[in-house]
Parts: C-alpha cells; structure tokens; sequence
C-alpha cells in the first residue's frame, strides 16, 4: 500500500499524504461512530424524565408484522413526568399496553380510551447513583473504542514507515492522530458530565 516508484517524481508526496489522510479519516469515523453509540446509549437510561426514547426497544403486533411503537402511535412528552402514546388507531390500545407490560420499561400504562399514558416516576438517591455508574461503564467503553482506534491506527502507520513512509510524515500523522483521540475522549468526557447532572438533578 505504501510502496514508493521513484518513477513518480513530485507525485510521490501526493500519494504518500493521500493515504495518510485516508488512514487518519478512517480512525476518525471510528472514533465518531464510538461517540454515536454512547448518545444512543444514553438516551435510553431513564434519568427520571420523561424522554420517548425509552420506549424505543418496543414492538407491537399490527397486523402480523411486529413493528416499532412509533410507527403505530404518536409519542410525546405533555410534561417533564409524563410519556403520552396516541395510538392511530383505537384498536390498537390493548396491544400496546401489553407490550409495555411486558417489556423492560417497568412503568404500568393507564389510558382513558384514546390516550396511553406512562407516569415516569421520581428516582431515589440510590437509584440516581446506581445509574450513575452505569453510566460511567458506558462511557469507560465508549473510550476504550476510542483508544482501540487509535492504536490500529498507530500500528497501521509503523507499518507503512517500514514500508516506506518518510519518518517525519509518519511522526506528523502520529501527532494529527493524538489530537484526534483527545477530541473525542473530551467528547465522552462532556457526555458522561451532563448525563450525570440530568440523572442527579431532582
């Protein structure tokens, strides 16, 4: 990949900082697909509020097809406290609320005909803590991925120095690459902080 033809003159440089670039925009994309993964992560751990995310994983049986909720209701969050499920149609009340049961969501649906509506309850101070440090796991592997890129990434540049890549060039990626990781390890880092304060903030 990185053989040098010193038939290519000035060309040579070119070639050589193009997969450069590319190895470096690779390492990126991984790193922003780690991050990815955290928000998502995130947004599913109930910190007390309401958030329709949490009903994410549930699904419903419309006319033999299981499909997601919000594909057979409307979801929204009237209040900080509450998730209200309109369904389409009326019909589909029961199914819904079975499937809610019977999911890990751990809320009893009530409805008055038209309306499902899930009572987020408060959070007590051990359980706030307790997703605290689920959190904290996430976002320690969230990093871990982080770092994983960083390191195939770094051997993938050792190897194309012995294969002929000039060494300041290959010290120059090194350091494009570190600043990188301390872009996205910060990210996580500012994630984890606010997820921390929304779980804690009563």
């Amino acid at each position: 990949m990185y053989k040098i033809d010193l038939s290519l003159g000035s060309n040579v440089k070119l070639l050589v900082m193009f997969d450069i670039n590319n190895c470096l925009s690779e390492a990126e994309e991984q790193m922003e697909m780690a991050i990815m993964h955290l928000e998502d992560e995130f947004a599913h751990i109930r910190a007390g509020k309401a958030n329709v995310r949490i009903l994410d994983d549930i699904r419903v049986d419309s006319y033999g097809s299981m499909v997601a909720l919000n594909n057979v209701a409307a979801l929204s969050t009237p209040d900080a406290r509450t998730i209200a499920i309109r369904p389409w149609d009326k019909n589909m009340i029961k199914v819904i609320e079975k499937a809610i049961i019977d999911s890990a969501v751990g809320i009893m649906p009530t409805n008055n005909g038209e309306i499902i509506r899930l009572a987020i309850p408060p959070l007590t101070e051990e359980r706030r803590k307790d997703l605290v440090k689920q959190s904290g796991k996430v976002s320690e592997s969230t990093k871990i991925s982080i770092r994983n890129a960083r390191r195939d990434t770094l051997d993938t540049l050792k190897k194309a120095q012995k294969e002929g890549l000039p060494e300041d060039a290959e010290k120059d990626a090194e350091d494009k690459l570190q600043k990188l990781h301390d872009k996205y390890i910060k990210k996580a880092d500012e994630l984890f902080a606010e997820k921390e304060k929304e779980i804690m903030t009563v």
